[in-house]
């Protein structure tokens, strides 16, 4: 770190906590990097959480002259948010939002992810405009800094259009809120200068009729190619101009720390329709058809796409037997009733009447194939990540055409492909707005591939500038990727004006330099991202980042994005050369990158490609416990009396409890786990009693048994809480409320020395927890008569690691799954009107049990909770024990959201300790509740 940057560092320590000044080289590494493929590596990263450290942070980088770079969620493709200076990450501070106005505005935060903000709008039938594919992922400050769109926005929803009012921050750390009069005068006082110079350049602008028609013509089809131009047509007033340019610059203005978006209806009512055609000219002509009937999105999708997608589960066998030149579009229809669709259905298929499909025009309301179409179509740009050679990264460009010219552009951009012998790529887009994403794969490691690129990249800007007058960047941001090519498109004149803006808000040229503008005509082929092999498990990850807001560990330690980048790096050091900090790297990963990994998979479910970034840690966890596979196979063959002396060491702890109390027991604990370096679990008042002990043999299999009933081992060993009212064990609850229900249970009779091998599998021990989980099968399948009765195991996570490898023979039955079929049919229940907190575990989210488990609470309780931001818990079997900072950490958003709540609920034992500890309300399973109720 240079001596600027080292000041910088130094000074700005007694305004914000040393934890998020950041420049050790494992977090600079994996903070840095975002989903685009440039790579340059912070000095420093600095995380802030409110306005006045954005001020500071600013004023010190003009002190030292040190650039920075603003970043929201790291989604940007075209690398507007990578540098070599100084990384500004939102923290945890920036994630206020309010419904205004009954639904038609939301005041936002930059941190706030687009999918939450379409769920608080989604009572009032409303959402935001903009809905690019990474709405799940990306945040606010991105969707505004880039002017994000998407598949149904087109440029009449982007956030340009439909901004009310900002807040934001210049460069020089003076606060507008463009909402607040005062605020305004204010400013119109301070920054006269700046406003005047806004004045100046709309009245150019306006006496120059060849710039005003350049202008107005660019922005008829999409376009965030530069700067926002328009916004010296659109508007007068020197601070409306000010908030739209703000609009689409890429952090290289100012920081926006608030929106007022107008929002726009989400209609309850939709149709889709795969229509494919015998060629990409019949296509592009049913596309010009579409553009004056009622669709809402039309995306085209060409036959190397189809190919990509064609066999997905669900597709239609016909589409593997189309020809070359075959091609598709997804069209849906929206309506706010039912009739108002059929109507806008009439009149979409008679504009379709001329044209031939090579399947008939049909639309469909099945909301299961609709969501099939739209996710593989938004899977298209992972399709081919998933499938590129070893060491190669996957590119997506993103262009756009008038749409007259939609046709003759794809073709000659798919010869351009044939030429360049990009034989992979494959084109898709939103073609009511001509704007296209061509994907391909490249390998940055060669200087002659380097060239190809640059080359393929020369001859598609003039294809597309030259020929057609189209954008270079239609929604991704110009980024360093087209930052070149700026001039190329919009003009000399315009040009300059875009530097004169930069001017007159940066001056001093230190917020994202060369991004959007640059003097580096090389910019777009410098700092190219290395992708290397590193593991099978990982090496399909183009680091796109949408795993990251499922993982619970984001904001303690490292996503799985960060995991991935990091074991790329160590893999990449150890075949070609250590540097200096290899060891640090390797050392700090192993707690960063996997200790603190809760390995629950939900990032498999988010990853486009499916990637279990657990399965990696569990691997990793493998190699490293090598050494006490000992010890891990004595405790397989010896589980009756590792669980008997586990349930022995919670009933002394109850004992102790009585006598001393929680608190003298949390402060021994915390005592010897630090004398034994973490080796001892940390004591809280939330931790479980001993179960108490029931006879299995009680309950054997007779001609009554309905079902054979296997507690897991931690039901089988802890119990409630302490300050539960019920003090009945799991076990028994299950065993009155089925008995309630007039159901039968039998239990295995040695079900002591069993259990499904979790504990041991999360530990790396693959080989002893796969013999446990089959000697479980072998018990559970002679005790149900070789599968002739169900089964029923009473936690979540056990049934999801059963099933992996489950006999076809066995039923098994979660614990939702058997509620709904054996228990809520024989049970008269009485809902209560207090509310009820839901937490869904990771293994019922797996296993898609989510909105059952939520139907069955709202049948005992009018007022079900289910807290935002929370997926995993991260207690994750014993880590709440051993680390539970990582527990502390995936749940700091639980108790302000349940705080008035009465109980709350899960399915899994573990997982209810920490929610009870850090919602400070009793969490136990469902069965409690319906026990109560019924």
């Amino acid at each position: 770190m240079t001596d600027a940057f080292h000041r910088f560092a130094q000074d700005l320590a007694p305004f914000i906590a040393d934890e998020r000044i950041i420049s050790d080289p494992l977090r600079t590494l994996a903070f840095g990097t975002d989903a685009s493929f440039y790579r340059l590596i912070p000095k420093l990263v600095v995380t802030v959480i409110n306005e006045q450290e954005v001020q500071k942070v600013l004023e010190l980088a003009h002190q030292h002259k040190v650039h920075l770079t603003f970043r929201a969620a790291g989604t940007s493709l075209s690398g507007q948010a990578v540098t070599d200076g100084v990384l500004v990450r939102l923290g945890n501070g920036w994630n206020k939002a309010a419904v205004l106005n009954n639904g038609a505005q939301l005041q936002v935060e930059p941190g706030v992810i687009g999918a939450r903000a379409n769920q608080l709008l989604a009572p009032f039938a409303r959402k935001i405009g903009p809905d690019p594919a990474s709405i799940n992922t990306c945040k606010i400050g991105g969707i505004i800094a880039n002017n994000a769109s998407g598949m149904c926005c087109g440029t009449a929803q982007n956030s340009y259009q439909t901004l009310a009012s900002m807040r934001l921050i210049l460069a020089d750390g003076t606060v507008l809120d463009t909402a607040d009069e005062a605020s305004k005068n204010a400013f119109r006082q301070s920054h006269a200068s700046l406003l005047q110079q806004l004045a100046d350049m709309r009245s150019q602008v306006l006496n120059n009729p060849v710039l005003h028609d350049r202008i107005v013509k660019k922005f008829r089809i999409k376009n965030t190619t530069g700067y926002s131009l328009n916004a010296l047509v659109d508007f007068s007033d020197p601070i409306d101009i000010m908030q739209h340019l703000l609009v689409g610059s890429e952090g290289t203005l100012g920081f926006v720390s608030q929106v007022i978006y107008h929002t726009v209806e989400e209609h309850a009512y939709k149709a889709s329709a795969l229509l494919l055609f015998a060629n990409i000219e019949q296509t592009s002509k049913a596309v010009t058809a579409l553009s004056s009937a009622p669709v809402a999105a039309v995306e085209l999708i060409d036959r190397a796409g189809l190919r990509c997608v064609e066999d997905k589960p669900g597709m239609p066998d016909y589409l593997r037997t189309l020809d070359e030149q075959a091609a598709a579009l997804l069209v849906e229809v929206r309506a706010g009733s039912d009739a108002e669709l059929q109507q806008r259905l009439s009149e979409t298929t008679a504009a379709l009447q001329a044209f031939d499909t090579l399947q008939p025009k049909t639309f469909t309301t099945d909301k299961n194939t609709c969501q099939l179409y739209w996710n593989i179509r938004k899977g298209l740009f992972p399709a081919v990540g998933a499938v590129r050679a070893k060491g190669t990264t996957v590119i997506i460009e993103d262009i756009a055409f008038p749409v007259e010219n939609l046709a003759p552009a794809v073709l000659e951009l798919q010869a351009l492909f044939k030429k360049y012998q990009y034989n992979e790529a494959i084109i898709f887009g939103h073609a009511l707005a001509g704007n296209l994403h061509f994907v391909f794969t490249q390998n940055f490691t060669d200087p002659a591939e380097i060239q190809r690129y640059a080359d393929f990249m020369d001859e598609v800007c003039v294809l597309v500038v030259g020929r057609y007058d189209g954008s270079l960047k239609a929604e991704h941001g110009t980024g360093r990727n087209m930052a070149p090519f700026v001039e190329m498109e919009w003009g000399g004149q315009a040009y300059e004006l875009m530097w004169a803006i930069k001017q007159a808000f940066d001056p001093a040229g230190l917020l994202n330099p060369d991004v959007i503008l640059t003097r580096n005509l090389r910019t777009h082929i410098e700092n190219l991202k290395p992708i290397p092999e590193a593991d099978d498990l990982i090496d399909r990850c183009i680091e796109c980042g949408f795993c990251e807001p499922v993982c619970p560990s984001r904001n303690l330690t490292l996503t799985p994005r960060q995991r991935i980048v990091i074991m790329r790096e160590l893999k990449r050091q150890e075949r070609d050369g250590k540097n200096p900090a290899y060891k640090t790297l390797l050392d700090d990963y192993q707690y960063q990158g996997v200790d603190t990994c809760a390995a629950d998979g939900l990032c498999s479910m988010a990853c486009p490609v499916g990637i279990n970034t657990g399965d990696l840690s569990r691997k990793l966890r493998h190699e490293r416990n090598k050494k006490h596979a000992g010890k891990a196979q004595w405790v397989a063959e010896h589980f009756a009396g590792v669980s008997k002396t586990s349930r022995g060491a919670l009933q002394l702890m109850d004992i102790t409890r009585d006598l001393v109390g929680d608190g003298v027991i949390s402060t021994v604990a915390k005592g010897v786990n630090t004398l034994t370096l973490g080796a001892t679990p940390l004591w809280h008042d939330a931790m479980p009693t001993a179960a108490d002990k029931l006879n299995p043999c009680e309950y054997g299999v007779n001609e009554l048994t309905q079902v054979v009933y296997f507690p897991s081992c931690a039901s089988r060993t802890m119990g409630p809480g302490a300050k539960e009212d019920d003090q009945r064990s799991l076990m028994q609850v299950t065993l009155d409320l089925a008995q309630k229900a007039g159901v039968h249970l039998a239990m295995l009779p040695d079900q002591d020395q069993h259990c499904c091998g979790m504990p041991l599998e999360s530990k790396g021990h693959f080989e002893q927890a796969d013999a446990m989980r089959a000697a479980l099968n072998a018990a559970l399948l002679k005790t149900s008569d070789n599968g002739r009765l169900p089964v029923l195991i009473d936690t979540s996570p056990c049934v999801f690691r059963l099933q992996q490898q489950l006999d076809e023979r066995i039923q098994l039955l979660d614990p939702i799954r058997f509620a709904n079929r054996f228990l809520v049919p024989n049970l008269d229940i009485r809902p209560t009107h207090e509310p009820v907190a839901v937490h869904i575990t990771c293994s019922t989210t797996k296993q898609g049990l989510g909105e059952e488990l939520l139907s069955l609470a709202r049948q005992c309780s009018t007022q079900v909770v289910v807290p935002a931001d929370i997926t995993c818990c991260g207690f994750a079997g014993d880590k709440g024990f051993m680390l539970p900072e990582l527990n502390a950490s995936a749940l700091a958003p639980l108790k302000a959201q349940v705080e008035h709540c009465v109980e709350g609920i899960s399915t899994s034992r573990t997982c209810e300790i920490g929610l009870s500890r850090h919602g400070e309300i009793p969490y136990h399973s469902l069965f409690y509740l319906l026990d109560r109720l019924s």
